[in-house]
Order: C-alpha cells, then sequence, then structure tokens
C-alpha cells in the first residue's frame, strides 16, 4: 500500500486540512504546535485503528466539536475513512475500507506501521514500561494472535486488581481470573522470549553497520520462562500478598527487557552516541522484520526524530528507510533527498 492523500477535519488543531503525500517520502517542516505530530497519529489512526497518542474523545478540535474525520486515500484509489462522533451513545468510531464499515479494524485490515518518536530514544533509560510497550507493539504487529492474548490479559489483570480492592475477598473467588491470567501470560511470555531470539541474531550486526564498532550486543528478558500451570501455582500462593497490595504482583505486566553492550548493562555503560546507534539497530531489525513476516510493506513514520541525531546517523536514518514509504516531521530544516516538502 502506497498512501496519496490524507485528509483530517476536526483532528487536534487540524479544521480541515488535505496532505498530498509522496510517493516515497514526504518531509513535513514546522514550528512546535503546528500540527506535525497529530498528522502522523491521524495516518497511523488509519492503518492501525487506535491512536499512539491518547483517547478518542481527546483528539477533538478544542473548539467544541464532537465528531472527527480522517479521510486516507492510497495510490490504487483505494479509501479509508475513519469517523468518531462522541454525540453517539454506541458505535462512537467508524471504519469504513473500501465501502465496507466496521467498528474496528480486523488485523488483515491493519497495515503494519513503524512510528520513530524522540522518546524512543530514551528506551534504554527509561521505565520497563516503556521497553515492554516497544516488545509488544512489535509482537503485536507481526502475530495477530500476540495482540488478542495481550488484550485478553489485560483485561483480565484489571478484573483480577479490582476483586483484590474488595474486602472479604476469597481466594476462590479469584481463580476463575488467575485461570485465564495464566493461560495468556504464558503465550505472552513465549512471545516475547521468541522475540529477543530474533533480536540477538541481528543485533550485534545491525549495531556495528551503524556505529563502524566491533560490539557485541545482547537482549536479555528480565521475567520466567514458566509454563501456564506455574503461572496459575504461583498466582494461588501470591493470594494473600496481592490481596494487601491490591494489585497482582506477578505476570508479564511486571518483566523488563535489559541490553547488555559487551556483557555488561548498556545503561550504565553506553554512551549518548552508542545508546542512539543501537535504538537505531532495533528501529531497523523492527522494520525489517515486519517487511520479512508480512505480505503488507510497513510505512514508516518519523517524528522530529532528526533534531536528536547527528548527520551521520540522520543519513543512515533515510538511507535504510528509502526502500520503504516513509512521513518524516522536522522543526530544523533538515534536508531529505528526494523527498515531497510540505510547510506548515
Amino acid at each position: 500500500m502506497k498512501i496519496s492523500k490524507l485528509r483530517v477535519q476536526n483532528f487536534r488543531s487540524h479544521s480541515d486540512f488535505l496532505l498530498e503525500i509522496g510517493e516515497k517520502s514526504t518531509l513535513i517542516s514546522g514550528k512546535n504546535g503546528s500540527g506535525k505530530t497529530s498528522l502522523l497519529e491521524a495516518v497511523y489512526f488509519a492503518l492501525q485503528g487506535t491512536s499512539f497518542r491518547s483517547s478518542d474523545k481527546e483528539i477533538l478540535k478544542n473548539d467544541g466539536s464532537t465528531w472527527f474525520r480522517i479521510d486516507l486515500r492510497d495510490s490504487e484509489n483505494g479509501l479509508r475513512v475513519v469517523k468518531f462522533d462522541s454525540s453517539k451513545t454506541s458505535g462512537k468510531k467508524l471504519f469504513e475500507i473500501d465501502g465496507q464499515k466496521k467498528h474496528r479494524l480486523t488485523p488483515s485490515q491493519k497495515i503494519p506501521v513503524i512510528l520513530f518518536e524522540p522518546d524512543d530514544l530514551q528506551l534504554l533509560s527509561g521505565s520497563p514500561n516503556r521497553r515492554r510497550d516497544f516488545m509488544d507493539r512489535f509482537l503485536s504487529q507481526s502475530f495477530p494472535q500476540f495482540q488478542l492474548a495481550l488484550s485478553r490479559y489485560n483485561k483480565a489483570l484489571k478484573q483480577r486488581n479490582n476483586l483484590l480492592k474488595r474486602e472479604n475477598l476469597t481466594a476462590d473467588e479469584l481463580f476463575p481470573w488467575n485461570l485465564m491470567l495464566a493461560e495468556y501470560a504464558a503465550e505472552i511470555i513465549a512471545r516475547r522470549l521468541k522475540f529477543v531470539e530474533v533480536l540477538n541474531s541481528r543485533l550485534s550486526e545491525v549495531y556495528g553497520e551503524i556505529s563502524g564498532a566491533n560490539d557485541l550486543i545482547e537482549a536479555i528478558y528480565l521475567g520466567e520462562n514458566i509454563s501456564k500451570d506455574e503461572i496459575l501455582k504461583i498466582m494461588s500462593l501470591n493470594f494473600e500478598r496481592d490481596r494487601i497490595l491490591g494489585h497482582t504482583s506477578f505476570g508479564p505486566h511486571k518483566h523488563d527487557l535489559q541490553f547488555n553492550f559487551n556483557g555488561k548493562d548498556a545503561r550504565n555503560v553506553a554512551s549518548r552516541g552508542e545508546n542512539r546507534s543501537l535504538v537505531l539497530a532495533l528501529k531497523f531489525i523492527e522494520t525489517d522484520f515486519l517487511a520479512e513476516n508480512s505480505s503488507k510493506k510497513p510505512i514508516v513514520l518519523l517524528d522530529d526524530v532528526f533534531s536528536e541525531l547527528d548527520e551521520t546517523r540522520q543519513k543512515l536514518l533515510t538511507a535504510h528507510f528509502a526502500k520503504y514509504q516513509t512521513i518524516i516531521t522536522s522543526t530544523n530544516g533538515v534536508e531529505v533527498e528526494g523527498s515531497l516538502r510540505v510547510e506548515l
């Protein structure tokens, strides 16, 4: 799929804006607050069915608007439309793809998207939640069944945590939720471990191509590789502890991902430049893996990351993503060869 046009109405700061999108790359320039990121968000929303920033209602233009709309047209004149109307009591969000209407996108209707934001450069030093999100976003786009397991796990986890806040709760009342969580937790952990294997098969090589150094880079999954039955047993044993805490203390929602740099934790030994090279390597692996394992080529969205990279890494970034349709935002007047340039 190649995007040719994007139109947004009542979407964040945009009342009605039409964006022409280049066949290879598009560079959107403008000051902070001009709505550049909102345009990437609209593309992501139309292709993935959800925002990467906030809830649907928060997207509405701050002028009393009750609805927003996204129209995304591809190079073969196909059209996908997203409509949201907060005044409706049900089915507030509606997708129309070539005339077919649905309230949510099916896995087959989603188009893979690689999103690279400045915050991604804090992947190593940021919170464990950031690294879990990195793993889970990667896996959800690669394996629809993983996304389903993760969604069901999170819903069951929310229900279990709500029950744990109740007085006079018994272990028997919690058991059905333990059973459900154990099943989905085992699937999530198994997929994440496979993901780490994929990373480690490519990480040192790709990092070396970016940095020019011969370093050994290794990803380590910080979580127990255990079966459904073992997870169920631990959750049952943790009943009193979880009841006192008021939340579930064990499971993949507590796991983390560590990166070792020549055998040592990268957070302690990697320089700022090495950190950035490592994050670039992870993004390159993510993009190529999605392209290799999907019939659909990913769309790449680069949100103001050029300001955080030196000239050498900027060139590596644009060279690697040259084989994908890429939409770039920037505030610093960067030049990208062959890009359709748009000023906001």
